[in-house]
């Protein structure tokens, strides 16, 4: 669409989003309270698939495991894919809310974990629900097919590639565009864009240090792996701090150390798993390239057995918004929100999202929509304290339900009227 036809095709839609508000805060807190771990979303994909079949859709499941695509063809025109991801992460929820999660699960390991929407893919889902029946609903205002696609997995990095490994590519339409969009801590009532690199790679790796077990009064009988982990946790830190040049970002973050199960039994082996992001790729090569030096090396000093073992857990490719896209994005977000919507600086998060952008070769576009508590967040910057609003995978983390619930759904109409006839 030209611009002022956006406009009018906002305008037109603001007092219908007022109206299905209550209906989808209804579902947000449904969702919320009934939060399911990586691949495994099954009540959350049927909410989804039910409603668009609701409106009209053609609706498959079980793509990927749990994944949802639901095609709505309205007349000749582009194809635009929105895309919501699904999964809740084994965090335990502290967030006070009246509707918290008090889920428990077991993870893939087998531990039990609680279970909490702690990074809003709930909030996710309820808005591409909003939108599609929107879109649905008022189709004498568009022209064009929305492909709505609820992924599974995004939190382990699974999720994208499993849906293009079953097939999606060659099922369904090609998208001229793929869209996205991601609560963040920001203003709620806010969006933040960037044209280029948004969200960083990320890798995880667990790490097997092998040592010789014995009892706790006896160490000189062992070759103690908790040691072994403790100074190799250390030593990877120098990884950022001197062989990665300054002007350079990037992280890294030993996440878990696990060892042993009692105070005077010395384990047989300790469990490092940890986390890197990075903007560029020979910067990532050589980290994960230090990183097994140094595992090996501290190995080598402890007089270890054997060589540590190492397991890729997740590894996401950069997210890199089209320039072009982006600018046709950014001109109708202006439109509709002014300076509300605002520039914004690389993420040091990652995403699976562009996985099907890459995989497709079309363009994508994603963006971030503020969820924190207005007068909270002012305070918070005053203060120069935002970095202590609890952010996403903290326990803590709880965006406002208004205005973030409609700025995401208008958000995400908005983007795709960009592209509608």
């Amino acid at each position: 669409m030209e611009i002022p036809k956006i406009k009018a095709f906002n305008d037109s839609l603001d007092s219908l989003i007022e109206q299905l508000l209550p209906e989808l805060e209804a579902i947000y807190k449904d969702i919320h309270q009934n939060p399911e771990l990586s691949m495994e979303e099954f009540r959350t994909a049927k909410i989804a698939a039910d409603y668009l079949a609701r409106y009209q859709f053609d609706v498959s499941t079980d793509v990927g495991v749990t994944g949802v695509v639901g095609i709505l063809q309205n007349g000749e025109g582009p194809v635009v894919m929105l895309r919501a991801d699904m999964d809740a992460l084994p965090v335990s929820e502290d967030t006070g809310l009246p509707y918290a999660s008090t889920k428990i699960a077991r993870d893939e390991e087998g531990t039990e974990v609680g279970v909490s929407h702690v990074c809003g893919h709930d909030l996710h889902v309820t808005w591409l629900m909003g939108a599609a029946r929107l879109f649905s609903e008022n189709r004498d205002l568009w022209r064009g097919t929305l492909m709505a696609v609820f992924q599974p997995g995004e939190e382990v990095g699974r999720g994208a590639q499993s849906m293009i490994d079953d097939g999606m590519m060659e099922r369904f339409p090609k998208p001229d565009i793929i869209l996205g969009q991601h609560v963040m801590v920001g203003e709620a009532g806010t969006v933040k864009y960037r044209s280029g690199t948004i969200l960083s790679a990320g890798n995880s790796l667990k790490v097997r240090l092998f040592g010789r077990g014995s009892h706790g009064s006896q160490p000189h009988t062992s070759i103690d792996p908790v040691v072994m982990a403790a100074a190799t946790t250390m030593r990877l830190q120098t990884i950022i701090s001197r062989e990665v040049a300054p002007i350079e970002n990037a992280v890294l973050t030993v996440g878990a150390l696990q060892a042993g199960t009692k105070e005077n039994i010395i384990p047989e082996e300790a469990t490092l798993k940890l986390n890197i992001r990075t903007f560029n790729d020979s910067v990532k090569d050589h980290i994960l390239s230090a990183v097994k030096r140094i595992c090996c090396a501290e190995c080598a000093a402890s007089n270890a057995p054997r060589d540590p073992e190492f397991t890729e857990l997740v590894s996401y490719p950069m997210t890199v918004n089209d320039a072009e896209a982006t600018a046709r994005v950014v001109e109708a977000f202006k439109m509709q929100f002014g300076d509300r919507a605002f520039e914004t600086k690389p993420a040091s998060a990652s995403e699976d999202f562009s996985i099907f952008g890459r995989n497709w070769k079309v363009p994508y576009v994603f963006w971030f929509v503020g969820g924190t508590d207005p007068q909270t967040y002012q305070e918070a910057k005053k203060a120069d304290r935002i970095n202590a609003i609890p952010s996403n995978h903290s326990p803590k983390f709880a965006p406002v339900i208004h205005p973030t619930l409609k700025t995401g759904l208008q958000a995400m109409m908005t983007a795709a009227a960009a592209w509608f006839h």
